[in-house]
This record gives structure tokens, C-alpha cells and sequence, in this order.
């Protein structure tokens, strides 16, 4: 039977099980999960953190990751300024980028989610206001989120990726994985971590 895992990447952790070419190795999936054949079923920037899917099907990989399958991506953006409805506007009926036109997109003010801090915190200008939106696409351009929202005047600051197709983050701790059925119904075990690795010098 095919695994499927369910990862909260955090901030500044590579999604690659090792980094090649960097004087200072930075964290990777390798420090955080210990499962043989595993492979990550899509990207998630650097900078950009929660949820991520592993999986040793190839067929299923595709599937998360190629974007002629329109799997939906929800995201949990905040952003710099404050977000009105002419903004919303434009996010719906898709954003002009140097790669083309996005598709529309769906997309909602929303309060101030009740997440982990990030590790480092968010910087703020005191005075420049700032809001979050809930924001869900079915593509996987470069960095596409950010894009979107800074071509309509909302540079964002913070993302968190809640939910692809019918597995959400949850109560997922950063840095957690847990295993999950293939299938998004049924029950999935309760969360593990394996233990970080020493830092070498």
C-alpha cells in the first residue's frame, strides 16, 4: 500500500532530503523525517512554511504535484497593507505575472489566525497596517502566492500552506509529521517526530 505523510515544514527548511553546494548547510527534510523511499509530492519555498506531502507512489505524486490536476492549494497569507475588496477583486479574477495570466483564484479577508510563532518573527513597519486573507489556487508556478499579492499592492509577509486537496494541516506542530491514508477519509495515526540531528562541525 502506497504511504503518504503529512509534514509542517517549517520556516527556512529546504524541501530536498539533503542540500548540495552551500558553504553553511541549511535544514532539510532529512532532519526531520527518517523514512525510507519517501519523496516530497511538490515544493514549498524557504521562506514559506506548513503543510507538505511526502509519498513513495510516483503515480500519486503527480498527481499532488502536476498542475494539469488542478489540486487545490489553500493558503493562509498575511500581507503588508490593508486588503479591501478591489483587492480581492483582482485576486479573483487572476493577476497579470512576467509568466502570464494566473487563474482565478479564491480568496478571503480574514481575522489573525491563531498559528505557532515563526522562528524568526515576522518584521513590521509600526506604521504600515497589515491583514491576512485565506487564498486557494490550483496551480504551482514559482513562488506564485507572493507574486499574486505583491502585483496587487499586498507584499506578503508570511505564508503558511493550510490545505492541499482534502488534507489540512490540523493540529500538525511545526516540524511534526504524521502518516495519513492515501484516501482523505478514514483516521490517520497520531503524530510523530523523529529526533533532529546533531549540527557537525
Amino acid at each position: 500500500m502506497s504511504r503518504l505523510i503529512l509534514f509542517n515544514k517549517p520556516y527556512g527548511v529546504l524541501t530536498q532530503f539533503t542540500d548540495r553546494g552551500t558553504v553553511s548547510p541549511r535544514p532539510t527534510l532529512s532532519d526531520f523525517i527518517d523514512l525510507p523511499g519517501v519523496y516530497p509530492a511538490g515544493r514549498l519555498d524557504l521562506d514559506s512554511e506548513g503543510l507538505l506531502l511526502l509519498t513513495d507512489d510516483g503515480r500519486m505524486q503527480a498527481r499532488i504535484a502536476d498542475p494539469k490536476f488542478k489540486m487545490p492549494k489553500t493558503y493562509l497569507v498575511q500581507v503588508e497593507g490593508n486588503p479591501d475588496e478591489s483587492h480581492l477583486a483582482m485576486l479573483r479574477g487572476g493577476v497579470d505575472l512576467k509568466d502570464g495570466r494566473t487563474r482565478p483564484a479564491r480568496v478571503e479577508r480574514i481575522d489573525t489566525p491563531d498559528l505557532w510563532p515563526r522562528d524568526p518573527p515576522v518584521r513590521f513597519r509600526k506604521t504600515v497596517p497589515d491583514g491576512w486573507l485565506r487564498l486557494t489556487i490550483e496551480e504551482g508556478r514559482n513562488r506564485q502566492v507572493r507574486r499574486m499579492t505583491a502585483a496587487v499592492g499586498l507584499p506578503t509577509l508570511r505564508l503558511v500552506r493550510w490545505r492541499i486537496g482534502d488534507w489540512t494541516l490540523d493540529d500538525l506542530a511545526p516540524g511534526i509529521w504524521r502518516e495519513a491514508t492515501p484516501s482523505p477519509r478514514g483516521s490517520p495515526p497520531p503524530p510523530r517526530t523523529a529526533p533532529r540531528r546533531p549540527a557537525t562541525g
